[in-house]
């Protein structure tokens, strides 16, 4: 039986592009198999795509210390219909920020929380251009939770 994991994100630049690479990178390696990789960016995700997935990776800038618009905005379209269903299902979290993500970092866990999802990695946060090593991060973040749901 396949295993579906979800990448919703908000890439509007170069940088956060690189990241959302990196982890769809990781997370459709040719070692992992059954996992079929979904991405939806978080202004068209819906609660149906989430709750025909199995796991989750985030991915979002960190504006003015909070996640973006946009993925806040999917977690207010998703939040009730999913609440139930996707509690246990596993997670991931990749931010680009220049400075002060701990807001976005805050927020991320508590509305994962309230979900009752599972941080499946430690969050990859990166300031600046994305370097080899955030790259790299950014890729086992991938890998490492679409492992998880092999």
């Amino acid at each position: 039986m396949n295993k579906t994991l979800l990448i919703i994100h908000h890439t509007p630049s170069p940088h956060c592009q690189e990241m959302f690479e990196a982890v769809l990178s990781g997370a459709t390696d040719p070692e992992i198999e059954g996992v079929a990789v979904v991405r939806r960016p978080a202004l068209s995700v819906s609660p149906a795509d989430v709750l025909a997935a199995d796991g989750y990776l985030l991915g979002s800038p960190a504006n003015l210390g909070y996640i973006s618009g946009a993925l806040k905005h999917a977690f207010d379209v998703i939040y009730y219909p999913c609440l139930d269903a996707t509690r246990g299902r596993p997670f991931g979290l990749y931010l680009h920020g220049n400075e002060g993500t701990e807001g976005a970092e805050r927020a991320v866990t508590s509305i994962t929380a309230g979900l009752g999802w599972v941080k499946a990695a430690e969050y990859v946060v990166v300031s600046g251009k994305p370097s080899k090593e955030d790259l790299q991060a950014c890729w086992e973040l991938g890998a490492t939770v679409a492992a998880q749901l092999m």
